[in-house]
C-alpha cells in the first residue's frame, strides 16, 4: 500500500495543471479552486493520504476547528478545548513583560488578566505583547512529558 502511495505522489510532479485540476475532481468531486500547481500538488497528495491512511479522528478535527475560531476572533461552537497542559483553576502565571510584571489567573472557562476574560492564553498573551504568541510558551508552560515505563 506504502508503494503504491507513493508512486502517486510521484507522478503529481509530472502532471500538468489541467491534469491536477482534473485528478482534483476525481479526488474530491468538485472543480479545483484555483490553478496554483504548488496549491493542487499539496491538497491532493494530502487527498491520497487521507483516503489511503484515513483522516484526523473526531476530537483532532473539533480542536483544529475551535483553534480557527480562535484565530479568526469568531466563536462558532460552545466548547472549549480541553487541553491538558492548563494548570488548576486558581493558578496565578506570573510573566514579567517590557519590565512590567503581568498576572493572569486560571478560571474554569478560560483565564483573567486585569479583569478580562479571555478563552485562551494565546489571546492573553497577544493583548499583552500586541503580536501573536503562543499562550503556553509565553508563560512558560509545556506539555507535562510522559514517564517511560
Amino acid at each position: 500500500m506504502d508503494q503504491t502511495v507513493l508512486a502517486r505522489l510521484a507522478t503529481l510532479k509530472a502532471m500538468s495543471v489541467r491534469d491536477l485540476k482534473a485528478e482534483w475532481e476525481k479526488l474530491f468531486g468538485s472543480a479545483a479552486p484555483n490553478n496554483s500547481r504548488t496549491f493542487l500538488e499539496m491538497r491532493i497528495a494530502y487527498r491520497i493520504q487521507e483516503l489511503t491512511y484515513g483522516g484526523p479522528d473526531r476530537e483532532t478535527r473539533r480542536m483544529l476547528d475551535l483553534l480557527a475560531d480562535e484565530v479568526e476572533g469568531v466563536a462558532r461552537r460552545k466548547n472549549q478545548i480541553a487541553d491538558p497542559r492548563n494548570p488548576v483553576i486558581g493558578t496565578k502565571l506570573i510573566r514579567e513583560w517590557d519590565g512590567v510584571e503581568q498576572t493572569v489567573i486560571v478560571l474554569t472557562d478560560g483565564f483573567d488578566w486585569q479583569g478580562r476574560k479571555f478563552k485562551s492564553l494565546s489571546a492573553v498573551a497577544r493583548a499583552i505583547t500586541g503580536t501573536r504568541w503562543n499562550g503556553y510558551r509565553f508563560f512558560g508552560l509545556r506539555e507535562r512529558k510522559r514517564e517511560e515505563a
